[in-house]
């Protein structure tokens, strides 16, 4: 034999590998290394450790004096390794050989004995090591392998490369983890609507690329497309990126097209079968794997995973009752309870697929599902109930992180009210889900489920939750961007409070009334309403409702022009806010003292409000509000730092891409000044750069826009006098104002000629004097009649 010994052929066809570059260069590193004894690969079933480790060995296996494969679970294995640990002997027969590794067992293998003596020192040739690789140690094979093993480590020639789902204990043991392939992340797109899946950026995830990759394999006319890509990408992604199942999957695009693939796969993956005649049965099926998978599992811990499997990916150890739990750890060693995330220092778990698919057809078989539902369904309802006291102030950052973080499990656990007939249960999840719907941009959920718990079950309500259920539905309308229809549900809203009697309540929704109306275009409605609304909150000593009523008034007299009190009732609102902690409302009342700031051209202020509004959207995980902060920021920037041009795209486009993600409309005034910075940053950025940090914005996640906004310098000095360059453009609507200005009419005429209210043309002139640097109607005329 040469010194650098011979593969042998029978390790089969060349297997290609997609997204284990990282992996296979750790293995190779660890295997080459000459005090490296035992390599284990772990992982759960159907990961790919096998097809790693004999990729590996095909491409090292030369370097080592020879190699051998066993299959752990085969009978004869473990007379063969323990050939291996018998003394050299010349002199011995070569029967020794066959006895390392008889006849059934190089059947099963695939690999032909050594000849000459079996000892390590003899196998391994001039070389000097001999590389074993034993795949499969689970199970019933796992104490043999780990004691064969054991009795191998002691010779420094021989080298172990071992698969088995979690770790075998042996002295001297090093991991290689071995994780499923990452799947796509959410598609978000400009324009404030979601975009289409991209293949090309779609094919550098790994589980995509494998997918495409086996799908051609079944029908070689396949290819990603912009028709196909977003079910590919769900398909990858209900699949964890499991690399047999997605191969499965692919498979079935012999029977499904692609958008119906996810469909069948959303509430059951274990209906994925066909794997291939000479693969082990559990490779044939995901049942199968699933089935394997559990095997030997002890009561405690298969009791554990049945409750579990009713959650949905996410939960917290806390949120599902596992602080005490120590079957935890024995389901997170064998890969059945696996690590998604982390939230605040605590770690998101899920049941893995297809484990959860097939515990669940478990329950549901042995009639126990709908028990385990309704536990988890009053867990979550116990968990959205113990948090209200603390959501309006202190505690808020952490509740409203952890309520989004469980987000999926408690619109499960109201599905589950919901199919029960529980009507007023359900109501009053929904009603405790208003603050971290809103935070978390669940704008259209949120409304639909008002509508649904108010509509054919809203008779067996009391009146008292229907007026509230209204009341939210109008938040969520304002939200998402049709203050019209907001102020119609509040009205209900209060229509319904009447006979209960509720002053509180009815003040509340005032409130909301009056902010409903001030978006809409009437700020005397706005402040007849909020005056009242403020003034019952304050004798009734509702801090927190009584500070958003005074912050939403401060709005109606900014819009008004009466800057001073604005002020004035802006301050006591915040200092309200700050001394109860309510974190998300504080942030809305500074981004109208920033406001207030730029009408008093104070730039300066308006960037501290600004960033500690960031800072608290931040802190709570905010999403219908952050981007409409990040463009109000941008703007800001704009202004007081050019150089930060494309920082400001980035913001912009960020702005763009999250709001997308709830929904939300934008005001027709709001919008052109949005569009009016893209263009005036298109016109002053090299077209590259400004594409190229356009798609940057795109892609940021909230926190990464939070970040990047508050890297951004702060001013330096209050602005020079008079308009900077930026600010000297106006509106669309603003030009028609100042036009209709230098002809001489009045407010109201010019808003029975544009036909808008008589408050807005007040703001529009306000904003068209301060752009063009003038302090009155005949210099706004003069510098009108310049333009030509």
């Amino acid at each position: 034999m040469s010194a650098m010994g011979t593969l042998p052929a029978s390790l089969g066809p060349v297997t290609e590998l997609v997204g284990r570059e990282l992996e296979a260069a750790m293995l190779r590193e660890r295997l080459r290394d000459p005090l490296v004894r035992l390599v284990t690969v772990t992982g759960r079933a159907g990961v790919g450790k096998s097809r790693l480790a004999l990729e590996v060995m095909r491409e090292i296996g030369g370097e080592f004096g020879r190699v051998q494969v066993l299959d752990a679970a085969a009978p004869d294995t473990y007379r063969a390794l323990a050939a291996l640990t018998e003394p050299d002997d010349p002199a011995a027969p070569a029967a020794q050989a066959e006895r390392a590794a008889p006849a059934g067992q190089a059947s099963q293998a695939g690999h032909a004995a050594p000849a000459g003596p079996g000892s390590p020192a003899a196998w391994a040739g001039e070389s000097g090591r001999f590389l074993l690789l034993l795949d499969g140690c689970d199970h019933e094979a796992r104490a043999g392998a780990a004691a064969a093993l054991e009795a191998l480590s002691g010779d420094p020639r021989v080298v172990v490369l071992a698969t088995a789902v979690e770790p075998l204990g042996v002295y001297g043991e090093l991991l290689l983890p071995l994780a499923p392939l990452p799947v796509p992340g959410p598609v978000r797109g400009p324009a404030g609507a979601a975009a289409a899946a991209d293949p090309q950026e779609l094919l550098e995830v790994a589980s995509v690329a494998l997918f495409v990759r086996r799908a051609r394999a079944a029908d070689p006319s396949f290819a990603l497309t912009l028709e196909n890509a977003a079910a590919v990408a769900e398909v990858c992604t209900l699949l964890d990126g499991l690399p047999l199942a997605v191969e499965l999957a692919a498979l079935r695009l012999r029977l499904l097209p692609p958008h119906l693939l996810p469909v069948r796969l959303r509430d059951r993956t274990t209906v994925l079968s066909g794997g291939p005649a000479s693969a082990p049965e559990r490779h044939r099926s995901l049942a199968a794997l699933a089935e394997w998978s559990c095997r030997g599992l002890d009561a405690p811990a298969r009791a554990l995973l049945d409750r579990l499997a009713v959650y949905e990916p996410g939960f917290g150890l806390a949120a599902a009752g596992l602080s005490a739990e120590p079957a935890v750890d024995t389901l997170m060693d064998r890969g059945l309870l696996v690590v998604v995330g982390e939230e605040q220092g605590e770690l998101r778990l899920a049941v893995s697929e297809p484990v959860r698919s097939h515990a669940r057809d478990a329950l549901a078989r042995a009639g126990g599902e709908d028990a385990a539902r309704d536990a988890h369904a009053e867990r979550y309802r116990t968990l959205v109930g113990s948090a209200q006291a603390g959501l309006g102030g202190t505690g808020q950052d952490h509740l409203l992180r952890e309520l989004a973080a469980e987000g999926a499990n408690v619109a499960a656990a109201l599905r589950r009210l919901r199919e029960r007939g529980e009507v007023e249960a359900a109501a009053a999840l929904v009603l405790g889900c208003r603050l971290p719907w809103l935070a978390q941009g669940r704008l259209r959920e949120g409304l639909e489920w008002c509508d649904e718990c108010d509509g054919a079950d809203g008779a067996a309500l009391p009146e008292a939750v229907r007026a509230r259920l209204a009341d939210m539905s109008g938040v969520f309308a304002l939200a998402l961007g049709d203050p019209q229809e907001a102020v119609r549900r509040h009205r209900r809203a209060l229509a319904l409070g009447k006979g209960v009697g509720d002053r509180r309540q009815n003040a509340l929704v005032s409130a909301h009334l009056g902010a409903a109306l001030l978006e809409a275009g009437d700020p005397p409605g706005a402040r007849a309403v909020l005056v009242t609304a403020l003034s019952a909150l304050e004798s009734m000593g509702v801090t927190g409702g009584a500070a958003g009523a005074a912050a939403s008034l401060a709005g109606v007299l900014r819009a008004e022009g009466d800057r001073r009190r604005a002020r004035e009732l802006l301050e006591r609102a915040v200092e309200a806010l700050r001394r109860i902690r309510d974190g998300r409302a504080l942030a809305g009342a500074l981004r109208t003292e920033a406001a207030l700031a730029l009408d008093g051209d104070e730039p300066a202020l308006a960037d501290r409000a600004l960033r500690e509004s960031l800072r608290l959207y931040g802190a709570v995980g905010e999403r219908t509000e952050l981007p409409g902060l990040l463009e109000e920021f941008a703007l800001l920037l704009m202004r007081t730092a050019p150089a930060q041009r494309p920082r400001t795209v980035r913001l912009l486009a960020a702005a763009d891409a999250l709001r997308g993600e709830t929904g939300a409309a934008v005001a027709d005034e709001w919008r052109s000044a949005a569009e009016r910075a893209r263009t005036d940053l298109s016109a002053r950025l090299d077209w590259t750069d400004f594409a190229v940090a356009w798609a940057e914005g795109v892609r940021m996640t909230a926190p990464q826009a939070v970040a990047e906004a508050l890297s951004a310098p702060a001013p330096a000095r209050r602005a020079a006098t008079g308009p900077a360059p930026e600010d000297q453009s106006l509106t669309p609507r603003q030009v028609q104002v100042a036009l209709l200005v230098s002809e001489g009419m009045t407010n109201r005429q010019i808003a029975a000629r544009l036909d808008i209210s008589e408050w807005t043309v007040v703001n529009h002139v306000r904003q068209v004097m301060r752009r063009l640097g003038c302090s009155s109607r005949v210099q706004v005329a003069g510098a009108v009649g310049r333009w030509s």
